[in-house]
């Protein structure tokens, strides 16, 4: 055996035991004739301690250890004089009388430390050392913790866990699919599943009633902090329910998660918003609902007094910053800037304080206190607080405002990652239309269900339907969602039709599916939920790639194995696919 303890293991319970540590050197220190090495493994740290007085050659081997220096040491554990309350192994040390160099190292790029001098680029090239440090493998700890609750949870419901194919059809479900060409049957090719949605509405055909899965999803989509080209989510799927059976029993899991990993617990419901409130009120359909600063339209206070901005608008809409009002100049137009990157596209912001003095407006000379006073009673302002005011086009003027509203929460403080506000958002449009083009989208996806009572209209008033889908949004992220499926062929042949399929095409991509549902398809629905978003909230963290083991950075490229790369012309050959050049 290479260890008889690991090196978070020992206390003061322990002294006077002989033991075997292994592990990696993380750091050594010579003083005199004493040497002291501090040993890491993955459960903790313990120091070793060497004395020249007592072993001469054993000190100059422990000298002659460099930084990741994977060694074997056997000793006496023994009380330490200088204590160290800052790891659970800080009251022992290990006396060695054995030490054994299991492998050297050469310096790695940067310290393997909690703070580590290494930057991202870096850190991804050489993963496999940054996976070493005590609070990178915490998010993995975490991330084990999560998977190991959800699985207790499902399967107590009855849920079975089955796996679904990687290598399937190419079906349009929004994202770009990663595609695999076919070397038995060329010129045809595989696609990485975007999710696994056809196959879990088959499993409920075939009368698995509650399936799930924790699966790889692949979608060649532009990346960013929260986004992978393969991810990792909850997939669920349940037959004989509605709306409300899904939405209790994903709710009972996201508290079941809450209570056993962070302690917390919400014995009330979760909030539920529509979506057409979500959007009114906070300009998405993700909002952040650990502050306030909802939205107030100010149009009938506001227009038609002279002031062309807002009588141009199709709204003017804002938002009240409490005790903001002693903000500088130089911080207000720090605002405006930031509303006017390029990202966002906004022209300015009117502002409104109230102070000691009274109310103060950026427009003072287009309105009379009175008025200005209407629009602090509308914004439920009070002394101390500053207003600010939007105006233009109704839906870019509140995505707009939404990104101002997001920023004011963070320079406020508002957003502490501690604090968790989930909601359910429901009652999504079913399709969206693509204003160039004049076609009809799926808001979801194409196997989503309309509201009952809007079913009727599918076809000839495709855009006033609702769809019978929800998604899951804790602190402005939106961790998942799903949907009551369609399950009757009729009604999917009908929403084909809406999104621009032909018949044949429908028949060509889903004729599988159409043909299921006419051998009995229950009413079924379900949700998936994205796990690495799920992850990286509970860690506190917003950049899902610290949960993710091996990660692709923003570009899509693996940047330790430099993945994608080409392949050479004979494997080209093979798959039948031309060789350029």
């Amino acid at each position: 055996m290479y260890r008889t303890h690991t090196c978070g293991e020992l206390r003061l319970t322990d002294a006077g035991k002989t033991v075997t540590l292994a592990g990696w050197v993380q750091r050594s220190r010579a003083m005199g004739g004493l040497t002291f090495v501090d040993l890491r493994d993955r459960y903790g740290i313990t120091q070793l301690s060497f004395n020249a007085e007592r072993d001469k050659a054993l000190c100059e081997l422990a000298n002659a250890l460099g930084r990741e220096y994977v060694v074997e040491a056997t000793g006496m554990v023994k009380e330490r004089e200088s204590k160290n309350k800052n790891i659970s192994t800080g009251e022992v040390e290990l006396v060695v009388t054995e030490l054994k160099v299991l492998n050297a190292a050469k310096t790695p790029p940067f310290t393997i430390e909690e703070e580590t001098d290494g930057g991202d680029d870096l850190r991804m090239k050489y993963r496999y050392l940054d996976l070493r440090r005590a609070n990178v493998r915490k998010n993995f700890e975490l991330r084990h913790r999560m998977a190991i609750e959800t699985r207790n949870y499902l399967s107590a419901q009855h849920f079975l866990e089955v796996e679904t194919p990687v290598l399937i059809k190419s079906t349009p479900e929004g994202a770009r699919d990663f595609v695999v060409p076919s070397r038995m049957h060329q010129g045809e090719f595989y696609a990485l599943p975007q999710s696994p949605q056809t196959f879990k509405q088959l499993l409920m055909v075939a009368g698995m009633d509650r399936y799930f899965q924790i699966v790889k999803c692949f979608r060649d989509e532009d990346l960013r902090a929260d986004r992978q080209p393969e991810f990792t989510q909850i997939d669920c799927e349940m037959a004989f329910v509605e709306q409300e059976d899904i939405l209790n029993m994903f709710e009972g899991l996201a508290k079941h998660l809450f209570k056993s990993i962070l302690g917390k617990e919400f014995n009330a419901p979760f909030l539920r918003m529509s979506f057409d409130e979500a959007m009114r009120t906070y300009g998405c359909d993700k909002p952040d609902l650990r502050f306030g600063m909802p939205f107030q339209e100010l149009n009938d206070l506001a227009q038609n007094k002279g002031f062309k901005v807002f009588d141009d608008a199709e709204l003017v809409v804002g938002i009240n910053a409490e005790g903001c009002a002693g903000w500088s100049r130089k911080q207000t137009d720090a605002l405006i800037d930031y509303v006017k990157r390029p990202q966002i596209g906004a022209t300015g912001i009117v502002f409104l304080k109230w102070t000691e003095e009274g109310l103060k407006s950026t427009v003072d000379k287009f309105f009379t206190p009175e008025q200005l006073q209407q629009w602090a009673d509308r914004c439920g302002m009070k002394q101390g607080d500053l207003l600010c005011i939007m105006a233009g086009k109704a839906d870019k003027t509140r995505k707009q405002l939404n990104e101002l509203r997001l920023h004011m929460g963070d320079l406020c403080n508002l957003r502490d990652p501690a604090q968790f506000s989930p909601l359910w958002v429901v009652d999504f449009p079913l399709l969206e239309k693509d204003e160039e083009t004049g076609h009809w989208h799926a808001m979801h996806h194409p196997f989503t269900a309309p509201k009952p009572e809007d079913a009727h209209k599918l076809e000839s008033d495709p855009g006033s339907v609702k769809a019978n889908a929800y998604d899951l949004v804790i602190n402005g992220t939106e961790i998942g969602g799903g949907s009551i499926r369609i399950h009757d062929r009729a009604m999917q042949e009908a929403m084909f039709r809406v999104l621009g399929f032909s018949d044949a095409d429908a028949r060509a991509k889903f004729g599988f599916l159409m043909e299921a549902f006419e051998y009995g398809a229950p009413p079924h629905g379900g949700a998936a939920f994205g796990f690495d978003r799920w992850v990286s909230l509970f860690g506190g963290r917003s950049d899902i790639r610290e949960f993710i083991a091996f990660p692709k950075n923003n570009a899509g490229k693996d940047v330790m194995i430099d993945a994608p790369s080409p392949i050479d012309a004979e494997q080209l050959k093979e798959l039948g696919l031309v060789v350029k050049g």
